[in-house]
Parts: C-alpha cells; sequence; structure tokens
C-alpha cells in the first residue's frame, strides 16, 4: 500500500530535506520515526527501513508550511491507525517536524511527479521586528517594489533559468513554467510569491537576490531580462539568505 504524508517543518536545524551522508536531515528523521513505529525487528534485531519520497528538495534552512511525502507500507492502514499513526509519529518528532495527515493513494501515486505546481514565499522586513526575524530577511535600503513587480513578470515570459540555478545539479534541463511572481507589501514586509510546475536548485533564493538589486536600483529591469538571456549563474545576483523562504504549497490533482 502507498500513503501520502503531508507535513510541515522548520528547516533551522536540519541540512534540507534529502539524506545526506554526514548531515542530519529532514527526510532521515522522519524515516527513522516511521521505521520504528512500523517495522518489527527481525531476529538479528534489524528493521527493514520504510524509505519516504518527497515532493521535493529543500535547501538548507528553508521551512516548508505544506509539504508532500509517500512511503509504502505492507499492510493496509485503516482511518483509526492512521490517526494514532499520526499522533505518534508527533510524539517521536522533534518540534520542528510536524505531521497533519497520512492519506492512502494508488500504487503509482508519486509525491514529487504527480504534482502540478509548487508556491514558495520569500519575506522581507524593511523595518526592524522584534519577533519575525528568525523568518524573514531584512533590508535596509529603500526598495522600488514597482520594479521589482515589473522584472518579476519576466519570469512568467522566460523558461529557461540556468542563470537561478546552481551549477552542476543533476538535472535533465533547466526549463521551467513559472505562472505565478508578485512582490506584495503588507505590515512592514514585503512578501515575494512564486509559483512554477518545477523550481531549481537554489533557483527562488537566486531569483531573489537579483530582483532585490533591481530594489535597490543597481541593475535594471532590461539587466534582469539579459541575466535570464545569458544564462550564466555568474550574472545573476546573490542567492538571499534561505531562513525567509517557505515552501507554502503543493497541489495535486
Amino acid at each position: 500500500m502507498r500513503y501520502f504524508m503531508r507535513l510541515a517543518f522548520n528547516g533551522t536545524p536540519f541540512f534540507g530535506w534529502q539524506i545526506q551522508p554526514k548531515n542530519i536531515s529532514v527526510q532521515e528523521v522522519i524515516e527513522n520515526a516511521l521505521t520504528l513505529l512500523l517495522q518489527q525487528p527481525s531476529d538479528d534485531g534489524q528493521r527493514e527501513r520504510i524509505a519516504i519520497t518527497g515532493c521535493g528538495r529543500t535547501d538548507t534552512g528553508v521551512h516548508a508550511r505544506d509539504f508532500v511525502a509517500h512511503f509504502d507500507f505492507s499492510e493496509e492502514l485503516n482511518e483509526e491507525q492512521r490517526l494514532k499513526l499520526v499522533n505518534k509519529l508527533n510524539s517521536f518528532l522533534p518540534k520542528e517536524i510536524v505531521i497533519y495527515a497520512i492519506e492512502p493513494v494508488a500504487d503509482d501515486a508519486h509525491a514529487r511527479f504527480d504534482a502540478i505546481d509548487r508556491t514558495y514565499r520569500y519575506y522581507v522586513n524593511i523595518r526592524k521586528d522584534a519577533f519575525n526575524f528568525p523568518y524573514t530577511h531584512r533590508i535596509f535600503e529603500k526598495l522600488d517594489m514597482d520594479k521589482m513587480n515589473e522584472a518579476a513578470q519576466l519570469l512568467l515570459k522566460n523558461e529557461d533559468f540556468t542563470s537561478f540555478s546552481k551549477v552542476h545539479t543533476q538535472v535533465n534541463n533547466m526549463r521551467c513554467h513559472v505562472t505565478h511572481a508578485q512582490w506584495e507589501q503588507c505590515d512592514g514586509q514585503l512578501v515575494f510569491t512564486i509559483t512554477a510546475n518545477r523550481f531549481l536548485r537554489n533557483m527562488v533564493r537566486a531569483i531573489v537576490g537579483t530582483l532585490l538589486l533591481v530594489g535597490k536600483c543597481k541593475i535594471s529591469v532590461q539587466d534582469f531580462q539579459d541575466i535570464i538571456e545569458q544564462k550564466d549563474r555568474c550574472k545573476a545576483g546573490d542567492s538571499a539568505p534561505a531562513h525567509a523562504l517557505f515552501l507554502e504549497k503543493v497541489r495535486y490533482e
């Protein structure tokens, strides 16, 4: 049986979602808990590990308010059993990870490949804040939001985002279909929302870092378009800090 798991996590103490050889990840922590709760130890005391597949990767320190992963388990879990598993997982997992629901899906359903699109938000503080600073990027310069939005609309007209991706990534192509990209101001914050069918590694943070250069009038809107067309990461701005980026929504049929 295959199950979808909806969850959220504060990425501050983790080195991203994906399992790594030497660093702690969200995926590893959840897999450890699932294996402990669902799998009986064999004669030698070992448990067959339950692997989970996420809807995507997140960089070190990036957060997710809505994340989806799937796992396979040999038994069918009814609604009561799934609710108990959710509660047990939440008691085992660290406070930075919360499981919302576990639901049965078709055996060929895939958390990553079946996702229609993903939405990220990046939070920028334009004034001092005593409470939200761990999850926002403080900017001291005045920003021209109109110019940043004018440049952001160019993302919808382009598909190759090589200039905003980490180099040497294991992907077949650098093409993404961005359907929404906009800055909004609310209570002393600027919030950048972007939706696309897929994202490259470091893509959102690189876009934000470059759009902030537009807002600071260090590059023009045309310069932003030129950066996209040059397909060279070195031409774009520095990546914005990870702690202010949230995966907000993953959408399925």
